[in-house]
């Protein structure tokens, strides 16, 4: 029972932190229909952010998250407003421009805080662990966990219920209708891939205390968050939710049985599968068409 719960965890913890680095991307693809390869780098960005914040300044873990927002939100602004902006309805090319602003973004931190790993500190009192059903669970896991589910609260509310929501909602409906509504859909699509960028730097931020800080850490991340992406369903918050739970489970239950490379070899197969039969994902957002 011990080893199931154990395990159980485990799964959770994966797809919680598939969920922050797939939060981002579903909208950004959702609302935008933007292929953002360069997501990653934000993930990167963002540990890299909380790593500088914490060797420079000595600033704790929990302060650098909203900074780390701010400072990833504002990239992706320059990049949506520089790049990403003369580029829509043209997937292609949007796809070599997020992959070689990725690259670029790469070796720009290379050459800046060089190739070596970094390590990011764990809030003292977060860095020990809760017994629960006689199985010791790691804190900051909890946290993550925690901070995850309240993210996504956020981006729900932010899109359901406040004004920003509703012209993201009509401009991904009609564009042109809601231009002809005084709508500045330019100004909305950048604040989006604003927003989507900062949820993805926070996303790094979190994961940077468990995992080593390298300039391409990123790449297997945004592999990851498409296969959440589209198995959940383009635009479909409640999609992400479940795709990132189903996936993260899969690849822990398969890793214990087995080992992490056919884990993640039959979860790649798995979806494969399903895309065949199900192109629209579990879950399909019935205000696109």
């Amino acid at each position: 029972m011990d080893i199931f719960f154990g395990q159980l965890f485990t799964g959770l913890s994966i797809a919680s932190i598939l969920l922050l680095v797939a939060l981002g991307l579903a909208i950004i693809y959702g609302a935008m229909g933007v292929i953002n390869l360069a997501h990653g780098e934000f993930v990167m960005l963002g540990a890299y952010g909380t790593w500088f914040l914490q060797s420079q300044f000595g600033l704790p873990l929990i302060p650098c998250l909203l900074l780390v927002f701010f400072m990833v939100a504002a990239a992706g602004w320059v990049v949506e407003s520089t790049v990403v902006r003369f580029l829509y309805h043209r997937p292609l090319d949007t796809i070599l421009a997020t992959w070689g602003i990725g690259i670029m973004l790469q070796q720009a931190v290379r050459l800046s805080a060089g190739a070596e790993l970094r390590y990011v500190q764990t809030p003292e009192f977060l860095s020990g662990s809760i017994d629960i059903a006689g199985v010791g669970i790691p804190s900051y896991r909890l946290f993550i966990l925690a901070l995850s589910a309240a993210l996504l609260a956020l981006t729900w509310f932010v899109i359901q219920r406040t004004e920003f929501g509703m012209k993201l909602r009509a401009v991904t409906q009609n564009r042109e209708m809601a231009s002809c509504y005084g709508i500045d859909s330019a100004r909305i699509y950048s604040l989006t891939f604003a927003f989507g960028s900062g949820l993805a730097g926070l996303a790094g931020a979190l994961v940077a205390p468990i995992k080593s800080v390298a300039p391409d850490m990123g790449t297997n991340f945004v592999v990851d968050a498409f296969m959440v992406v589209v198995v959940g369903g383009v635009g479909s918050l409640i999609g992400t939710v479940v795709s990132s739970g189903l996936l993260g489970s899969g690849t822990a239950g398969i890793a214990f049985l087995l080992n992490d490379t056919l884990a993640k070899a039959l979860v790649f197969l798995a979806v494969v599968v399903l895309v065949r039969f199900r192109p629209q994902g579990l879950f399909v957002d019935q205000r696109r068409r």
